[in-house]
């Protein structure tokens, strides 16, 4: 069961680091458009969308768990707007190492740190059209490595595999097609430089105990 954290609204976060912190593997425009574009883009269309009703107060997951009944501009933009949140947290310049609570689900569910990188690169490369790979704490306290398409995520009803979000990647053209034109793959090597460990250390923490907070 995934206790959602009560919000007072929804807000629009800052990005945690400089457009060009990243670099080399994501560059600062592709950055700069990504966030401010695209991101920016899908918050407002979901306050427009959410506008005067009691989802303005609603946290994300629980809007999520229901977003079946709240038509394709919650969906889909409450998704890009959700999504992309996680994204900017998965990233950093210096985002530490795997702790051993992580490492030790990731060989008991993967056999091996290794094996987890090639399935979750796998479900990006081969995620077909736009959408994200995500590393999940499923229902049974499993980790699993599932990928879903456009703005989806599994905490969304409508998700096939339902589970708390630990790392995602956005294999949407527009966070990649800049620096790296087709070649999704190296795009997607590249990610595992940036990736924010500590970010994912404390998710799995909460996820363990059924905590999450969006």
């Amino acid at each position: 069961m995934v206790k959602a954290a009560p919000i007072s609204g929804h807000f629009f976060p800052a990005l945690p680091y400089n457009y060009d912190a990243l670099e080399p593997y994501i560059d600062a425009t592709t950055m700069q458009l990504h966030y401010d574009k695209h991101h920016r883009g899908y918050f407002k269309k979901f306050s427009a969308a959410i506008e005067g009703s009691s989802l303005e107060t609603t946290a994300m997951p629980a809007i999520f768990a229901e977003v079946s009944k709240h038509g394709e501009a919650v969906r889909n933009n409450g998704g890009g707007y959700y999504n992309h949140m996680l994204f900017w947290e998965n990233l950093s310049p210096d985002g530490g190492e795997p702790s051993a609570k992580l490492l030790s689900h990731i060989v008991k569910d993967f056999k091996s740190f290794d094996g987890f990188k090639e399935v979750f690169a796998k479900a990006a490369k081969t995620q077909f059209g736009s959408g994200w790979a995500w590393l999940i704490l499923d229902t049974d306290r499993n980790l699993q490595v599932v990928s879903s398409p456009n703005q989806d995520n599994p905490l969304m009803d409508v998700s096939e595999i339902k589970g708390i979000p630990l790392l995602t990647i956005d294999v949407w053209e527009h966070a990649y097609y800049l620096n790296y034109q087709n070649k999704r793959g190296d795009y997607i090597d590249a990610f595992w430089n940036v990736v924010n460990w500590n970010v994912v250390n404390k998710r799995i923490d909460k996820a363990l105990k059924g905590e999450w907070i969006g």
